[in-house]
């Protein structure tokens, strides 16, 4: 056998397409449709941003099932695989992801749709399982140690009674503007319950004029 035949031999087999059974796909594609429902449902129960988005959650269930018919397309054929990885190389995103963990959603999505795509069925179900009860679990450790952006504006005769308030709130400034007559101060606290008796006590001061209490994530008021 010369040359030529070795190598137009194995460029048929890697061309060789294996076929996918109707059983295979049809779970595939349950599987990774009941793992990104479950995705769908744990972010909606522990979403804390301003604006819920139920396009962007419905993204991750089609995510999950595309990503495994992907993986099922691509498991076929040799060649096909290295062409499907050149050709989604050049695709690009360019929607703002504002809170970070969203992106951690995503790559949940993608790994389920993986797992499924490669018949790793217990993998996919167990991983997503725990990763789902991890986030609930955050999240709500997140709901009690809450923190809040706390606004007054107060006059230089409150100055020492605002301190004294101030220092039993563990307050840390954020930021503090003075005009003319009054000034403004911004101080980071956090609440574990939802007594907010404080701000009353703070407002009957001598000389605050107003006070505000918003609550705040790190990135942005709520």
């Amino acid at each position: 056998m010369s040359f030529q035949d070795i190598i137009k031999s194995s460029v048929l087999r890697l061309e060789t397409f294996k076929s996918i059974s109707l059983v295979d796909t049809v779970l595939g594609l349950l599987f990774s449709f009941l793992i990104g429902m479950f995705i769908y449902w744990i972010y909606k129960k522990s979403f804390r941003g301003v604006v819920y988005s139920y396009n962007y959650n419905v993204s991750f269930v089609l995510m999950s099932m595309i990503t495994a018919l992907v993986i099922m397309t691509i498991s076929t054929n040799i060649v096909l695989s290295l062409g499907m990885v050149g050709a989604l190389s050049i695709v690009r995103f360019r929607t703002a992801v504002k809170d970070p963990l969203d992106i951690v959603y995503m790559f949940w999505a993608l790994s389920a749709g993986i797992a499924c795509g490669a018949k790793a069925y217990p993998l996919a179900l167990g991983g997503s399982l725990i990763i789902g009860l991890v986030i609930l679990w955050l999240s709500k450790r997140k709901i009690r140690e809450q923190s809040y952006l706390l606004i007054v504006r107060h006059t230089e005769e409150a100055i020492n009674e605002l301190r004294v308030e101030l220092n039993k709130l563990a307050s840390k400034l954020k930021s503090k503007t003075v005009r003319k007559g009054f000034t403004e101060l911004t101080v980071e606290i956090s609440l574990v319950d939802d007594n907010t008796s404080f701000v009353q006590r703070i407002s009957e001061i001598e000389g605050v004029n107003d006070v505000s209490l918003v609550n705040y994530n790190g990135d942005y008021a709520q």
